[in-house]
């Protein structure tokens, strides 16, 4: 649920039917929206200004914009990330920051500039503003230290989150490749058409406890007797290591059952393959493995 101070239904509408994408956190039971832009994350400015100003958000990014440590601060910003960034208007927001006459909006930022640490995200007459979270925890502080304090904790739950969803993904990912390869092989070698259905699904599962005794020393079934207090596939609780191996040793399989290599001897190679390569395995950095695969 959308929570917004004084109950502005229009930030709960945008979310609803625009936003559809984004992501919610709740810091001090404000809602705060973040967004993926340029392949980055953006910070709801509008949302966190609901703090300090819950009528008027847009006032309060809008004072914040035109300060002059901000504007320093866009402008290093935009320096470091933005190689099309037009810093000519630079001297001239920096100076105008003086009078209390100067007023800067983030479309007026965002088109003198062509900035992209801010965004902005319009729905019938109201406008959002958004900003890279290196951008949105910096005006935070201004907002408040609390707050900041508060958002950044939320951030990094959320971070900590998707990690763990993502670890998942892998796992999954790795789980299911070579399935197809070593099932084929299964069945255009081993499984002979005269069987019935239950006997063919025998077939495959004690090919599958080969993997298993190779690399655990276990059937699943006996794996799933050690761990019964654990809910679902019991592969899914396996490292990530091991989900390598498991891929390796499915493809290694299917070859030595196409090959004609009798079970126990195949069984004694893939123990030995595990071994090793377990071994080499674990001098790698694993906690790669997600990283690339979200590039």
């Amino acid at each position: 649920m959308y929570i917004v101070p004084n109950g502005s239904i229009y930030a709960v509408l945008y979310f609803i039917f625009v936003m559809k994408k984004s992501t919610i956190v709740t810091v001090q039971w404000i809602s705060i929206g973040i967004v993926q832009g340029n392949k980055q994350e953006y910070i709801s400015l509008t949302d966190i200004a609901r703090y300090k100003n819950p009528i008027e958000p847009k006032n309060v990014v809008e004072n914040r914009l035109k300060s002059k440590n901000t504007i320093e601060y866009l402008w290093l910003w935009e320096k470091l990330n933005n190689l099309d960034f037009k810093g000519i208007e630079f001297d001239a927001f920096k100076n105008g920051a003086w009078s209390n006459a100067f007023t800067l909006s983030p479309k007026r930022w965002i088109e003198s500039t062509n900035a992209i640490g801010i965004i902005v995200k319009r729905w019938k007459y109201w406008w959002w503003t958004f900003a890279h979270k290196d951008i949105a925890i910096k005006f935070a502080n201004r907002v408040s230290v609390e707050f900041e304090l508060y958002l950044i904790k939320e951030f990094q739950r959320l971070k900590e989150q998707e990690n763990k969803a993502l670890d998942r993904d892998v796992k999954r990912f790795l789980t299911k490749m070579n399935y197809k390869i070593h099932t084929d092989a299964i069945k255009e070698n081993l499984v002979p058409k005269q069987l019935s259905k239950e006997e063919i699904n025998y077939i495959y599962a004690d090919e599958a406890d080969v993997l298993n005794k190779a690399l655990f020393g276990l059937t699943a079934k006996q794996r799933k007797e050690q761990n019964f207090h654990r809910k679902g596939n019991i592969r899914e609780y396996s490292t990530i290591e091991q989900l390598i191996l498991l891929a390796n040793l499915e493809s290694m399989n299917a070859q030595f059952i196409t090959m004609g290599i009798q079970q126990n001897e195949r069984l004694q190679l893939l123990n030995q393959t595990a071994i090793t390569q377990m071994k080499s395995l674990l001098q790698c950095d694993i906690n790669e493995l997600p990283k690339l695969k979200q590039s």
